[in-house]
């Protein structure tokens, strides 16, 4: 199985298709798997970015692939 290299526009189209266009906590913390805590770390951190509607956070699913592709080979990965 050769590998292959998705532009943006095809990888969102691809990937995370079983999810909205923009993501709860949970639904992030399930895509990610991780833990809520950590979840909500890496919005405050703000290492994925995020809109914040009254107490909830909103995560749009380009941002997360933004972030994914992060740490796709050949990426650099903010500390």
């Amino acid at each position: 199985m050769g590998e292959e290299n998705l532009n943006p526009r095809d990888a969102y189209r691809v990937m995370l298709r079983d999810y909205p266009d923009v993501l709860n906590i949970d639904q992030m913390c399930e895509v990610l798997s991780v833990s809520t805590k950590t979840g909500y770390a890496l919005l405050k951190k703000g290492s994925v970015q995020h809109l914040k509607v009254g107490r909830s956070y909103r995560i749009p699913k380009a941002h997360l692939l933004t972030y994914l592709i992060g740490f796709a080979p050949g990426h650099a990965v903010r500390a």
